[in-house]
């Protein structure tokens, strides 16, 4: 138990201002980054034909944030995390100064495309940890579940907004240009970050016992977690979850083609499935989610698995288009609740590293999500479709091309069904929230009362 006066209490005042400030360049830095990945997308494909140099700057751009992601946590918790998120957004920056340097030196080379991925990687494993564990100290308990969903919402949103402009602005001014509109969003966000007021969090008995050099900080997430037992099993069961995901998400590009034969309906599909996601983080910001918000959280992981099914079974376009509008909507009730239910138990200065802990175990699974998605789907599913036992899974999956991928979808997510009902049904669980209380450091008395943390 530690001691804290309450004139020290962080004041939230002008915190929900703060939040949606950043939430806003943020997005518009996610925009402007999707529009220069998507131009250098379709400018490699037009000149190599080839679709590894793509996988290979997701490669790239994904190992270094799970690398780096522990120690980007442990500076979200020792520095001001204003300057770290500036860090994130200014690292990014100079790789899109390089690459333009690139293009326009006319010495351009792919493996530079790899190198700056890395790069931007890089700094980016740093905005994470630091603006997740940042609203806790901006946004009260009660409004938390609504700024989670809007934060959910900046994702489905550049998915909609980007590709349109990107194509227009690819056709007017090439690569250069949509990679000046990039540095443009980029240099915004970091400027506000600069200016706008994160209240640091007060020192905790929970940070002063687990604070040691920075190597040892490090792994202070997988032990903080560890203690908390409920929670250290809802983090695992979410690696599993995102592993499944996953393998499932990074197949719907060629199962949607495999299907219906066609780029423009593809895109229709895709632009669906954000709009879905979009449609669930709106909903569940005017919402405010349900209390506990673990039902929320479980519930919305079972609707999503359910849903993710349905994709694999649906057969033509028309089933697609219901299918895929509906898929993401509840995974944003998840999400945020989760979420919300995380910043409300874990000590506000130990969240980066703990956050940190949680993405950096969910990102290690999806690179062998990906290993092993494409090759089960390329020489075991598909192929099954030719041979005679594929008779008793026809009616449900069709015989044409892409009903294998349509049944690794489908088992996929109902692993992932399994999954999720087998951790609901856990009393630990549904108990989560009344079993572990919500970090309280202050009271609200006399503003020199001295008065005690509340445990964890």
């Amino acid at each position: 138990m530690s001691e804290f006066t309450a004139k020290e209490r962080p004041k939230r005042t002008g915190g929900m201002r703060t939040f949606y400030t950043i939430v806003l360049t943020q997005t518009l830095s996610i925009i402007g980054s999707r529009i220069s990945g998507l131009a250098i997308g379709i400018w490699l494909y037009n000149e190599t034909g080839n679709a590894t140099p793509l996988a290979l700057v997701a490669f790239f751009g994904m190992l270094p944030q799970v690398l780096a992601a522990g120690f980007a946590g442990v500076l979200a918790d020792r520095w001001d995390r204003r300057y770290v998120m500036a860090l994130s957004d200014g690292g990014q920056a100079i790789g899109t100064v390089l690459l333009m340097l690139s293009f326009l030196s006319g010495e351009f080379q792919v493996w530079h495309l790899y190198a700056i991925a890395a790069l931007q990687s890089l700094f980016g494993a740093f905005q994470g940890p630091a603006f997740t564990s940042s609203i806790t100290m901006l946004v009260p308990d009660k409004q938390r579940d609504r700024a989670n969903s809007i934060i959910q919402l900046s994702e489905p949103a550049a998915g909609i907004v980007a590709p349109a402009i990107a194509g227009f602005v690819f056709a007017l001014v090439g690569v250069v240009g949509t990679l000046a509109v990039d540095l443009l969003t980029f240099l915004i966000a970091f400027l506000v970050i600069l200016n706008v007021h994160i209240p640091r969090p007060q020192k905790t008995q929970d940070a002063a016992e687990h604070q040691r050099s920075i190597l040892a900080d490090m792994t202070t997430g997988v032990r903080y977690l560890w203690q908390k037992r409920p929670l250290f099993w809802a983090v695992l069961f979410l690696t599993l979850l995102n592993f499944l995901i996953a393998g499932s998400g990074v197949l719907m590009t060629p199962y949607i083609l495999a299907r219906t034969g066609s780029e423009a309906q593809l895109g229709i599909l895709l632009s669906l499935m954000n709009l879905g996601a979009l449609a669930g983080g709106i909903v569940m910001g005017v919402w405010g989610g349900t209390r506990p918000r673990v039902h929320g959280a479980m519930i919305g992981a079972i609707a999503l698995c359910i849903l993710m099914m349905t994709v694999g079974l649906a057969q033509s376009f028309p089933a697609l288009l219901v299918a895929m509008a509906l898929v993401l909507f509840p995974n944003m009730f998840a999400n945020a609740s989760f979420m919300s239910i995380m910043q409300a138990k874990i000590a506000p200065d130990m969240q980066g590293r703990v956050f940190a802990t949680i993405s950096q175990g969910a990102m290690l699974m999806i690179p062998v999500a990906y290993l092993l998605a494409g090759p089960l789907a390329d020489k075991v599913f598909e192929p099954a479709v030719q041979t005679g036992v594929w008779s008793v899974f026809a009616p449900f999956f069709g015989s044409e091309a892409g009903a294998g991928m349509g049944m690794q979808i489908f088992i996929y997510a109902g692993l992932a069904l399994v999954a999720s009902v087998a951790m609901y049904a856990m009393p630990s669980i549904r108990r989560l929230e009344a079993t572990l209380p919500d970090f309280a450091p202050v009271a609200e008395e006399e503003p020199e009362l001295v008065v005690e943390a509340a445990a964890v």
